[in-house]
């Protein structure tokens, strides 16, 4: 096969970007003895690595703002070390450059049966005046700041804009966070999101809902209230925190066959396969995984979604369906918050007949001891036996009592979030978990209490 003048090399999988998702497919692919191509035209580790997840915790876990600074590039620099040395293994060739379709099967100078692209996400700006004005960055310029703001107003309360709020709260910046919808992060049970922003405003971030910001000029974002007024709020930096869209630019994806929809996401089947026009492919070689689906914007749904792709590859048992949508997440705020499962208004929503317990940390003795008694946990079931629970809708068969999701804030609660998608996995029952035993004193105690309520 010919490209002009370059031969094609031959490789068994091309991978276009080196992310969670990429890096994790290559290495996976790379055991399993296939030729591996991976594309990468920037720092590997993606955005996750390199601007998002793990600088941001960084600075959570930090004192100060110059301790950040300090810290963040050592973290930083560990770690791309580390997914370096995974990707030089001799089954993997890194190509420092941008992946760009010639045809379906072939990626610049490389051709391989299986494509599968990993291209992340990136800042979705509001597009509205002065978005433009040099005080305006996303989470990356905020990052890149060598000074604190003295005022910080952050467009913007979903996960990003939260965990800034708290990190430069907690740094000593004058912070005020203006969101257009009625709650902050709306993928958390509205009772315990409200809960974490009423924490977060006693500690001095002041927040303005259900607003909508109109211009932003000289230092100054511009909003109307939720009455029509319009209102300003003045701000050294202004952080745009409105959310992160696929990164699909420049992949000539037209090559591939591949059209995308309106909101920017490759659209993929059940297996990740990419839709092509109006219809699968009919040899399906091309997959998508991570951000760029637009399915589950979070690092670890790419990497099991990488995991799941390469065994459908090289013919292994795939990856359990169920699992996949068992997708757990945490919130780095001060408490931190964390969720599984549907929130209680979906529930509603849904017409699934549920039972809600609750437990605090106010109440356990390990978040006494740590100084840590903020927080309380939400715990979602199917009606039990004695509640006149057998199944929770007709599509569905889940086992009187079943666990159906669980959100939370405070200290650890990604930890322990994290024990209830396991136990989600594993369909268990209230009633078993009650059983089980939790040791102590340990906040997990915190679930077994909701648990026996």
């Amino acid at each position: 096969m010919f490209n002009g003048q370059c031969s094609m090399k031959e490789t068994d999988l091309i991978i276009i970007g080196a992310g969670p998702g990429g890096y994790r497919a290559a290495e996976y692919a790379a055991k399993q003895g296939l030729k591996v191509t991976i594309f990468e035209d920037s720092e590997v580790g993606g955005t996750c690595l390199n601007v998002g997840c793990i600088p941001t915790k960084t600075y959570v876990h930090s004192a100060t703002f110059d301790e950040a600074r300090g810290r963040m590039p050592q973290v930083v620099a560990q770690l791309q070390s580390g997914v370096e040395g995974i990707l030089s293994h001799p089954n993997i060739t890194l190509v420092r450059e941008k992946g760009v379709f010639a045809d379906t099967h072939t990626v610049g100078d490389y051709t391989a049966p299986n494509i599968i692209i990993a291209t992340g996400s990136e800042t979705k700006w509001l597009p509205i005046p002065g978005k433009d004005d040099p005080c305006v960055v996303d989470s990356t310029g905020l990052l890149c700041l060598d000074i604190l703001p003295k005022r910080l107003c952050i467009i913007g309360a979903g996960v990003i804009g939260m965990e800034f709020a708290s990190v430069f709260n907690r740094f000593g910046s004058e912070v005020t966070v203006v969101e257009f919808l009625k709650e902050c992060l709306p993928a958390l049970d509205g009772d315990i999101a409200k809960r974490l922003r009423k924490y977060m405003e006693k500690q001095g971030v002041t927040f303005h809902m259900q607003c909508a910001v109109k211009e932003i000029a000289d230092g100054e974002v511009v909003f109307e209230n939720k009455k029509g007024q319009m209102e300003s709020v003045e701000a050294d930096v202004v952080l745009m925190a409105t959310g992160r869209k696929p990164r699909t630019g420049g992949l000539n994806l037209e090559a591939a066959g591949i059209t995308l929809p309106p909101q920017g996401a490759i659209s993929v089947d059940d297996n990740f396969r990419c839709v092509r026009g109006h219809a699968m492919a009919t040899d399906g070689n091309i997959f998508a995984i991570g951000d760029v689906n637009g399915r589950q914007m979070l690092a670890h749904a790419a990497e099991a979604q990488a995991i799941d792709v390469v065994r459908q590859i090289v013919n292994l048992k795939s990856v359990n369906r169920k699992w996949l949508d068992i997708m757990p997440a945490a919130i780095f705020t001060s408490p931190e918050a964390a969720c599984v499962g549907p929130t209680e208004d979906q529930l509603k929503e849904q017409g699934v007949a549920y039972v809600c317990r609750k437990a605090f940390w106010r109440a356990n003795g390990k978040a006494l001891a740590m100084n840590e008694t903020e927080g309380m946990l939400k715990l979602f079931t199917s009606p039990g036996p004695s509640e006149g629970g057998e199944c929770v809708t007709d599509s569905d068969s889940r086992r009187p009592g079943e666990i159906l999701g669980c959100h939370a804030y405070g200290a650890h609660a990604a930890d322990i979030v994290q024990e209830v998608s396991v136990l989600m996995c594993k369909h268990t029952t209230l009633e078993e978990l009650a059983d089980m035993v939790h040791i102590h004193p340990t906040l997990s105690e915190i679930l077994k209490t909701a648990a026996e309520a």
